[in-house]
């Protein structure tokens, strides 16, 4: 029994002998691949190099906004020639069978604007975007009639989320969100029943130089652009 513990003692205490921490000293350390050193060595001392044609200065805010020369764009613009039968916009029945009101943005005009040999009266105007032959342009209606065509010089997509940051969000009471809830559950899983959404418009104008006003049309998933005179050029 005594030879037995004797043998264990001797195997627990032989590792701890061979090993150089028991005695207090550091381990010598290992030699390393001089290949692997050299190779992390150059690492560390190369830079990031870039293209020579690569600009390295930060883009400037509004850098590559399109630039338009307003006044020229407003001399080349022809007056439109073309009418409407019985000055009746034919699109409107299209965009209203759905809708409990007028879909178009209203334009309130308390002063004359000018397009050209164009007048515009004050009055309050529904502004309805057409194409025509290719080219787009502003229907200014009245009582359910043409009165006024003025040309669009641009067209584009309105931008991301633009309509919900601008446009007033609708409070609804507990009654309303369950309805509404309600009827868009209906309309989602029976085609019989399905409304389609009214377009989100929106409208911008503001005063430019020399006496040009820009208007801003916006509706559904486009916007409008059309530049008009305070006074008559």
């Amino acid at each position: 029994m005594k030879k037995i513990l004797i043998t264990i003692l001797a195997l627990i205490m032989f590792p701890m002998v061979a090993d150089a921490k028991f005695w207090g000293k550091k381990a010598t350390p290992q030699p390393q691949n001089n290949t692997q050193n050299q190779s992390q060595s150059n690492n560390q001392n190369s830079e990031v190099t870039y293209p020579d044609d690569l600009d390295s200065e930060p883009i400037i805010q509004g850098e590559y906004v399109e630039t338009i020369d307003i006044e020229q764009m407003y001399r080349d613009m022809p007056v439109p020639e073309f009418r409407y039968v019985h000055n009746a916009d034919p699109g409107e029945y299209q965009d209203i069978k759905n809708s409990t009101w007028s879909p178009y943005p209203l334009f309130r005009l308390v002063a004359p604007l000018y397009f050209k040999s164009i007048a515009i009266e004050p009055g309050y105007y529904l502004l309805t975007p057409r194409e025509h032959e290719g080219k787009w342009y502003i229907l200014f209606k009245e009582a359910g009639k043409v009165k006024y065509i003025v040309p669009c010089y641009k067209k584009e997509m309105v931008p991301m989320d633009f309509y919900k940051n601008n446009l007033p969000q609708i409070k609804m009471s507990t009654f309303q969100l369950i309805r509404e809830k309600t009827l868009n559950f209906v309309g989602k899983h029976f085609n019989s029943s399905k409304r389609e959404p009214t377009p989100n418009t929106y409208l911008d104008a503001s005063d430019l130089d020399n006496n040009f006003i820009s208007v801003i049309v916006y509706w559904g998933n486009y916007r409008y652009y059309m530049v008009l005179r305070s006074i008559q050029l």
